[in-house]
């Protein structure tokens, strides 16, 4: 079986995010940058489908040459192969944009199931693994927390709103993760030492047969800004319990306007 995990590398949860003298931005010096949460998820589910059904994992992401970092990290948890597009083109796309420069890539890698994170933690726009799916034509299935391939097709658990629904399709077929599928594991001290010998393809746009003036995005960001300080909270007096709830309700109704 042939899987491909799509990856994204992003700033990690821990990092001071300031915005950029561009407005538009972030600043990039100083942040910590990991594999994408979500995608830790996609490739472990990668591994234990190989582990059951043998094949290979390869590892694809579109970004600059740091994101090799993240590609490696999914080499010594257990991956094949890895292939990164390196383009300053890519870096001006927006999600719609990555999606075909990644199926685009995809026409010349044998896939049986792609696997991606349900979002990336960065940019929260859970566009990029759906439209992957609908450019290259094949069911997607998407917050999966349990899966199952059983003659050629593959049988899924995901979450909706106030409960879970199940799901089929015939491979190929692409499935995002969503958290409880797995627990990844880490990769070990000997899974490092073999991923620095792992094959890694790096492409540009041209090599796929695109063209960057084809590639303009849909939508763009007009500015960033910081989220308005909250202000300091305030203690009810009051000398009895009952007189401090009905001087929070009256607070609540008439000053915070929320009752």
């Amino acid at each position: 079986m042939e899987i491909v995990v799509l990856l994204k590398q992003v700033p990690a949860t821990e990092s001071l995010i300031e915005i950029a003298a561009d407005g538009v931005s972030i600043k990039t010096a100083d942040i910590k940058w990991v594999m994408n949460p979500y995608d830790e998820f996609a490739v472990e589910e990668a591994l234990q489908l190989r582990e059951k059904h043998g094949g290979t994992v390869t590892i694809l992401s579109v970004g600059a040459q740091k994101t090799i970092e993240a590609i490696r990290t999914a080499l010594a948890m257990g991956a094949d192969k890895g292939v990164l597009i390196d383009d300053p083109a890519a870096a001006k796309c927006d999600a719609l944009g990555i999606a075909q420069i990644i199926a685009a890539t995809l026409k010349d890698v044998p896939f049986d199931v792609i696997i991606a994170g349900q979002r990336a933690v960065d940019d929260d726009n859970f566009q990029v693994g759906q439209a992957v799916a609908e450019f290259l034509k094949i069911p997607h299935i998407s917050m999966v927390i349990k899966e199952e391939i059983v003659d050629g097709k593959i049988k899924c658990q995901r979450t909706i709103e106030g409960g879970i629904i199940f799901l089929e399709a015939p491979l190929p077929a692409l499935f995002t993760t969503q958290r409880g599928l797995n627990e990844p594991r880490f990769a070990s001290l000997p899974g490092i030492m073999k991923a620095k010998k792992k094959p890694l393809d790096i492409k540009t746009i041209a090599d796929l047969g695109l063209d960057s003036a084809d590639l303009q995005p849909l939508s763009r960001i007009k500015a960033l800004k910081r989220p308005p300080e909250r202000k300091g909270g305030r203690i009810i007096a009051g000398e009895s319990a009952q007189a401090k709830v009905a001087e929070l309700v009256r607070a609540l109704h008439e000053e915070a306007k929320v009752i």
